[in-house]
């Protein structure tokens, strides 16, 4: 009995050792989104990205760097309805860091000096310069090695948050123009209307350019969006153009037709070309069109409309520009040939002039939007700009250029309570209820 129970209390203090030894934890271990599976890696192939067995690789697995327990979960991350962006770290300014709490931090460094300078500047240029960076929770990213030929880098897969600012330029026009009576007659009407199809059309264009789709059938829906709504623009353009000229070389002013039909009849002049032309772009994209690879997106392999369908929606942009042309010049003409101007005549200069801007406006940011198809990223570049631009070029054309909307402006919202615009009466802007009676609304 002696030995059977020392034999007992020397296998329990070997238990009692080795459970101190190796002490087990009850808490989750932490969780680090991986691409792929930890046995695999991304690598670039012509029909797109894949993941393949490290096996098949000349190097190693992907390791986040920590020194505390953790596990891999697998997968892409699920961004809804928010776009999904790629980031490279490969000796570059941009790197990826897995923070002990789960966190991508990508840390944007600035880039390194040249051989001219010495240590001491690089030391001191390397403590005062502010490195930014953004921090990603788990699960709206994934992060892998990634290989392209012969390029090995740390690649990241990260869900970009998009905040719309409601107070820009591209919003502020059509609103001023909304909520203001008086400016609510025919002409108020379309540059509302084509200030809406600008809206959609820059949108849709900024996420054509800026989100890697999963799905070809994304990306058409989307440039579909940009290039009707830009085509439904121009087509209200020359319905402006053809009010104008109209106006002007009628004897007789005070029509009995209203505002309210006049713009039906736009309506459906504008709308029925533009969903027509549409439909005919999509039907000979997929019938007749060969497929084309987007050349602005990160993912190469994403299929986009191709040139026939391109063309066939901006070919009749073309032509309204050059019908707009001959309305500008034959109205021209005749306000030049005018002796005496009617109120009515008087007011019109107004629109024609604005009419003008806003044509050069537009047919410029179209031609750099022609110009940004084409393979230079240059071009591309210079296209985000001057779209950047048109908004604030437009909104300044429209409203603050116009004296008589911003008179309507100071005298509906500012008022007496305004101290930057003292509201005066001014008669010779207080033309919109005029108008208005006029038109028999």
């Amino acid at each position: 009995m002696t030995d059977l129970s020392l034999r007992c209390l020397t296998i329990y203090f070997i238990l009692i050792k080795l459970d101190s030894s190796y002490p087990y934890s009850d808490e989750p271990r932490l969780k680090i989104n991986k691409c792929c599976e930890a046995y695999e890696l991304l690598v670039g192939a012509p029909t797109g990205t894949l993941c393949t067995h490290v096996n098949h690789t000349s190097t190693a697995t992907w390791e986040p760097g920590l020194k505390i327990p953790y596990s891999v979960s697998a997968g892409f991350p699920n961004c809804g309805s928010h776009q999904r962006w790629s980031i490279y770290s490969n000796n570059s300014t941009d790197q990826l860091q897995i923070l002990p709490n789960g966190v991508l931090r990508h840390s944007l460094h600035p880039p390194k000096p040249s051989g001219d300078y010495d240590d001491l500047s690089f030391i001191q240029m390397d403590f005062t310069t502010e490195v930014m960076h953004y921090d990603y929770e788990p699960g709206k990213y994934c992060i892998d090695k990634r290989i392209d030929g012969n390029t090995i880098s740390e690649y990241a897969l990260v869900c970009v948050d998009h905040t719309p600012n409601w107070t820009s330029t591209e919003f502020l026009m059509p609103i001023m123009y909304f909520i203001m009576p008086t400016l609510r007659d025919l002409v108020g009407n379309i540059v509302t209307t084509i200030s809406m199809c600008l809206i959609v059309s820059q949108i849709a264009d900024m996420i054509r350019l800026l989100t890697v789709f999963t799905s070809h059938i994304s990306l058409i829906i989307t440039e579909t969006f940009c290039y009707i709504s830009l085509l439904g623009a121009f087509f209200w353009l020359n319905s402006l153009s053809y009010y104008i000229w109209k106006t002007f070389k009628s004897r007789n002013v005070f029509l009995r037709i209203t505002d309210g039909k006049k713009y039906c009849y736009y309506s459906m002049y504008c709308w029925s070309c533009t969903i027509v032309l549409g439909l005919v772009a999509i039907f000979a994209h997929y019938t007749m069109d060969y497929p084309t690879i987007n050349y602005t997106s990160p993912e190469p392999e994403q299929e986009s409309i191709g040139s026939l369908g391109i063309i066939i929606f901006f070919m009749p942009v073309a032509i309204t520009i050059l019908i707009n042309i001959f309305f500008f010049a034959t109205t021209f003409k005749i306000i030049n040939r005018m002796s005496t101007y009617g109120r009515i005549h008087h007011k019109l200069k107004h629109s024609f002039r604005m009419f003008l801007l806003l044509f050069l406006v537009m047919t410029i940011s179209w031609i750099f939007f022609l110009m940004s198809f084409t393979a230079f990223d240059g071009l591309v570049y210079c296209h985000i700009a001057v779209n950047a631009l048109q908004g604030p070029i437009i909104l300044y054309i429209c409203i603050i250029n116009q004296k008589h909307v911003a008179y309507q402006i100071k005298k509906n919202c500012c008022y007496i309570n305004c101290l930057c615009a003292k509201y005066e009466q001014e008669p010779e802007y207080d033309w919109g209820d005029e108008l208005t009676a006029m038109n028999g609304r």
